[in-house]
């Protein structure tokens, strides 16, 4: 029976786990993307998001049970400070994970996982598929009716 066997393992034990977990959630908060297996990027995902939505308050109690988790002071200072700041009115999914392919030594898939709110390359080509291009017979009436509509205005500057 698989009774409470919710979550990857990764082949470690809990205490490597924890630490492994830990470190990589460190190095995402300092980097803000970091490249690693697929894996362990949706087992990172899982593991951090609680301390992420953790720092939307801040106060003392908030502060020490995620340091009780990552045990460093400058990334406890980093998200505090700079990442609540952008996620306050996130309700949620501050990470993004984004499939790379296979790496060649042993064909573990590959991914990089982000903040959602400081990736900038994301956020442009959304704006460029945003376009809607125009169909030919509306491109034409405009062009038709562009001439007409600035002869009268050119004549009013003329008097």
């Amino acid at each position: 029976m698989r009774h409470n066997k919710k979550f990857n393992h990764l082949s470690r034990k809990a205490s490597h786990r924890s630490a492994m977990l830990a470190n990589m959630t460190i190095s995402l908060i300092m980097h803000k993307r970091i490249t690693t297996t697929l894996a362990k990027a949706k087992a990172l995902r899982v593991y951090a998001e609680p301390i992420i939505n953790r720092a939307k308050t801040d106060d003392t109690n908030s502060r020490r049970v995620v340091f009780s988790y990552l045990q460093n002071k400058e990334a406890v200072t980093e998200l505090f400070k700079e990442i609540s700041q952008k996620i306050a009115d996130r309700p949620g999914g501050y990470l993004r994970i984004v499939k790379l392919g296979i790496r060649k030594s042993d064909a573990s898939e590959m991914a990089f996982i982000e903040f959602v709110d400081y990736d900038e390359n994301m956020a442009k080509t959304q704006k460029k598929a945003a376009k809607t291009r125009r169909s030919r017979k509306s491109s034409e009436k405009v062009a038709e009716e562009a001439p007409v509509a600035e002869a009268p205005a050119e004549e009013a500057k003329a008097e």
